[in-house]
């Protein structure tokens, strides 16, 4: 090879090395938008998706602008602020259920917007994704506690609206809590709602004055936790540490931990490899964590930490047969786990065991 051709050839490499550099540096940064059901400081399903954000900006730095728009209703009204962010960002996060519909309209009509819905199910377009976590593995070592800490034998569950979501936390707190004391009951009240500290707190009053000495939630505010500790009974928080509320009432806490995945997803609009996909992780991936163990006993809380091993590992599964459903039908054999679709993903039912009425 000549040296003529040779010093072209290195001209021309390290001219694009120099576009390359040049075109990373001064590229716009990701817009990305987050649309929540509740506000940021309700410490804990918001809170823990906003930490999410904070995570994503942490690692991004300079290459994401982000922009946050707080106590959005599941209605027309998620419509118009969506399609109002849509206008004007890359990559849009609306993190509730009830989201699902409008997520899906606005996507439709900005194909270039990549569109991301938590807890839901529906991607129709290739622009739009999905993502949850196992939560019900969150509520199989919670309800390991209740089980073992319960004095009055009733455990008390708060429980927001009847989507498959919240009813499979129902059904795995309730049979890991059976398996270590045979003569638990649940207690559930519905609120019908994500976020109402006072309604939260009129249904944990209610659940203790039917004997509950141990409350669950699946709703976001700490106001549970609060009777809780007023009350002096245990209580559970939910998305995020709720330790604070809860000096003496507290066990622990489930944590969702969105951060690394919000990252991530952001990082691929910004590379150019983002594609619609549907995420599903527990504690192995990391996306559920806990917080403190605290006010059990030792044993209690080894049997916790041992938990939560076997789930990170893959050797538990909390819905493991034989269980049958609220009839007494047959659901699951003994040994068998079920699939993720359409058992988990659409499960509508309670297990055996559970006396109280399935909603309408």
């Amino acid at each position: 090879m000549s040296n003529r051709r040779l010093t072209s050839i290195l001209k021309l490499s390290l001219l694009s090395a120099i576009m390359a550099f040049t075109s990373n540096v001064f590229a716009d940064p990701v817009r990305a938008a987050f649309v929540y059901i509740g506000p940021t400081g309700d410490h804990g399903w918001t809170y823990a998706h906003d930490q999410g954000a904070n995570y994503a900006k942490e690692q991004l730095g300079d290459d994401v602008v982000i922009t946050r728009v707080e106590s959005v209703a599941e209605n027309s009204d998620a419509t118009r602020v969506i399609t109002s962010l849509a206008r004007k960002n890359d990559i849009i996060f609306t993190t509730s259920f009830g989201y699902m519909e409008q997520t899906i309209k606005v996507a439709a009509n900005y194909p270039d917007v990549k569109f991301e819905h938590a807890t839901g199910f529906k991607r129709p377009t290739d622009n739009v994704s999905t993502y949850s976590a196992r939560f019900y593995e969150g509520r199989h070592v919670i309800g390991k506690i209740a089980g073992r800490m319960t004095q009055t034998n009733v455990i008390g569950y708060i429980a927001s609206f009847p989507i498959p979501e919240v009813i499979r936390g129902i059904n795995a707190a309730f049979l890991a809590a059976k398996a270590v004391n045979p003569d638990v009951q649940m207690k559930i009240v519905w609120v019908y709602t994500w976020f109402d500290p006072g309604k939260e707190a009129d249904a944990a009053h209610a659940l203790i004055a039917q004997g509950a000495d141990i409350i669950m939630q699946h709703t976001d505010s700490t106001a549970a936790m609060t009777v809780a500790e007023e009350s002096g009974v245990y209580a559970f928080g939910q998305a995020s540490d709720m330790s604070a509320w809860g000096t003496n009432a507290h066990l622990t806490s489930i944590i969702d931990n969105w951060g690394p995945y919000y990252a991530d997803r952001v990082a691929a609009v910004r590379d150019g490899t983002w594609a619609s996909t549907d995420t599903f992780d527990g504690v192995e991936q990391g996306m559920v964590e806990f917080a403190a163990l605290e006010n059990m006993p030792e044993d209690v809380k080894s049997q916790a930490e041992r938990t939560i091993k076997g789930l990170s590992n893959g050797l538990i599964h909390p819905f493991t047969g034989p269980i049958n459903k609220q009839d007494g039908s047959p659901w699951l054999a003994a040994g068998e786990t079920p699939p993720m679709f359409p058992d988990i993903l659409t499960m509508d039912f309670y297990v055996e065991g559970i006396d109280s009425k399935y909603p309408d």
